[in-house]
């Protein structure tokens, strides 16, 4: 059992013993949740989660999906019926204590080139059925903030 594990797991992650350690370039700071989020879906196709305790974005995360979110050509994993969208926030000084939503590229790339440090969370939402996950976390321009 542990040779089985050992391998879904190298399937599923995507990332290397130093990108853990914080020196993957690629994209420092960057926390991703694909696994917990695997681990989520897995436990709702077996019966163990029903559809409304997964399926529960709060209203203002599913208006903000639906006015300015980001397509993707991913089916819902819930259910299957409508593509997700991932919607973005950013949190950090002389910003809203509730965030900003982001739009659009260069609203990230502008808050990038502010002084402070910036945090980004990424969530995949379902606009159909309110399925929503943190998809990931980044700092914006962390080598600016230190």
């Amino acid at each position: 059992m542990v040779r089985v594990i050992g391998s879904l797991a190298s399937l599923l992650v995507g990332f290397t013993a130093g990108s853990i350690r914080g020196v993957d370039r690629r994209a420092p700071g960057e926390v991703d949740y694909r696994l917990a989020r695997q681990h989520l879906i897995a436990e709702y196709r077996r019966g163990r989660l029903a559809q409304h305790e997964v399926c529960d974005a709060h209203p203002e995360l599913i208006r903000a999906a639906r006015a300015c979110a980001q397509s993707t050509s991913e089916d819902c994993p819930i259910c299957e019926a409508d593509k997700l969208v991932l919607v973005s926030y950013v949190f950090g000084p002389r910003l809203p204590s509730f965030g900003r939503c982001i739009t659009t590229a260069k609203e990230l790339r502008d808050l990038a080139r502010r002084e402070g440090e910036f945090t980004c969370y990424v969530i995949e939402v379902c606009p159909s059925c309110s399925w929503n996950h943190l998809a990931r976390t980044f700092l914006l321009n962390p080598a600016r903030s230190a």
